[in-house]
């Protein structure tokens, strides 16, 4: 989840709670508000009571007026609580019951004890409280949708210098020595973060114009001795005579001398790859490219027994034609390589996918087996092949997957590439 989300989904979640309990605190004290006004017009009725019955000597007349009832009623004790209460208030103009505030008080008048009950309709106040709630709850609404509103877009305007700038890295590449352009902004923070990121790659350039030209005087001073040394070797194979064991020697330094050569080779193609300095790039009908080496591989298949099985689709896809036969070759040579006497291997080729399935030793699946460098005890490989197949892939945005269950070895490599008719 973007962090302005998480931000949007924080505040809007926090805006709620808050504006719900200040909601329910603000019903709470306009209610009591509103029922102490009821009481104190209640007490102001009472004391004009009190001041009549003091000046007359008698009770004033019942009376029931639009918001208003008195009542008496004599008591046989002497009994003087006085007290407010919520009842019920019956609107004669109406002929409806209506939510009331009572006072119940006592007066005493010529040795008689008189239960005084004045009741107001509290269907104003109520009436009050429910618009005040309404006016409440709509301008909760307003400020929410306007907190939306403003997080959507004014928040999404704010990090947009951000992802500009992520962007531009995600599409920064070392050899096209190019720079990260800054997105004119007035935030100080992007400023100071799109000048970090030019920095860094302003390093990493340097670093790779290094790295570069360690490989390039690496790989050209290594090929002159590596030339020297197996002409010398094979003239000195052809011309003299050698006991077995000098004969031995000799082998060995051949096979470590060819070995070097072949792992010299290897790693100037992955930094070729890694580079993208292959220039190559065209349409190829992969189908073929199968078929023939199917056929470059016949002598192996028929000399360790092996059984090949082929489903092939007409398949076009554009990449090197190059890198395409070395990543069928690496393929091919680890389907033969890994496998088992008179096994089997199982091509499929479709619009989306070439499958290459082969039998051999069960063991577990290797989570670095696209590494550098890594490969099976027993092999006598370089380790190289499957990761120079790993960047080939990665070159074209291919996609390979790797699976073993019970001893049978499966590589797929997915194609992401338009497939022309």
């Amino acid at each position: 989840m973007k962090l302005s989300n998480h931000y949007n989904k924080a505040n809007i979640l926090t805006s709620i709670v808050v504006l719900i309990i200040t909601g329910f605190v603000y019903y709470v004290v306009i209610h009591f508000i509103l029922t102490e006004k009821l009481d104190r017009d209640l007490a102001v009725e009472e004391n004009e009571i009190n001041q009549y019955i003091n000046t007359y000597h008698k009770l004033p007349l019942p009376a029931s007026y639009l918001d208003q009832q008195i009542s008496y009623k004599i008591l046989n004790g002497t009994n003087s609580e006085r007290e407010f209460l919520n009842t019920i208030y019956f609107n004669p103009k109406e002929r409806e019951k209506e939510p009331g505030r009572s006072l119940v008080t006592v007066v005493h008048l010529n040795g008689k004890t008189i239960a005084v009950t004045i009741t107001k309709s509290r269907v104003e106040s109520e009436n009050l409280i429910r618009i005040i709630l309404l006016i409440t709850l709509g301008i909760t609404v307003v400020l929410l949708l306007s907190l939306l509103l403003i997080n959507r877009f004014v928040l999404n305007r704010l990090w947009r210098p951000f992802y500009s700038i992520l962007n531009r890295m995600k599409a920064f590449e070392v050899a096209r020595m190019d720079t990260i352009e800054q997105e004119p902004t007035r935030i100080d923070e992007f400023n100071e973060l799109n000048k970090s990121v030019n920095a860094m790659a302003e390093r990493v350039r340097q670093d790779y114009k290094e790295l570069k030209s360690f490989t390039d005087n690496a790989s050209h001073e290594m090929m002159t001795p590596l030339a020297v040394i197996n002409s010398k070797l094979d003239s000195l194979l052809q011309t003299e005579s050698f006991t077995e064991q000098q004969g031995a020697l000799l082998e060995d330094i051949y096979h470590a001398t060819g070995k070097l050569s072949r792992l010299h080779q290897s790693l100037l193609l992955l930094a070729k790859i890694e580079n993208n300095l292959i220039p190559d790039f065209q349409d190829i009908e992969l189908k073929e490219m199968v078929e023939a080496k199917i056929r470059q591989f016949q002598e192996l298949l028929e000399k360790s027994k092996l059984i090949l099985t082929a489903d092939l689709a007409s398949v076009e896809v554009k990449m090197s034609r190059y890198l395409a036969d070395i990543l069928l070759n690496n393929l091919f040579s680890n389907a033969v390589r890994h496998n088992v006497t008179s096994g089997h291997i199982f091509l499929k080729l479709t619009q989306h996918s070439l499958m290459i399935s082969n039998s051999g030793k069960a063991r577990q699946v290797q989570t670095k087996i696209f590494d550098r460098f890594s490969k099976a005890v027993d092999s006598d490989g370089m380790g190289l092949g499957l990761a120079i197949t790993k960047q080939i892939c990665n070159l074209y945005g291919f996609r390979i997957d790797y699976q073993e269950k019970n001893g049978e070895h499966t590589f797929t490599v997915y194609f992401n590439v338009e497939l022309s008719s």
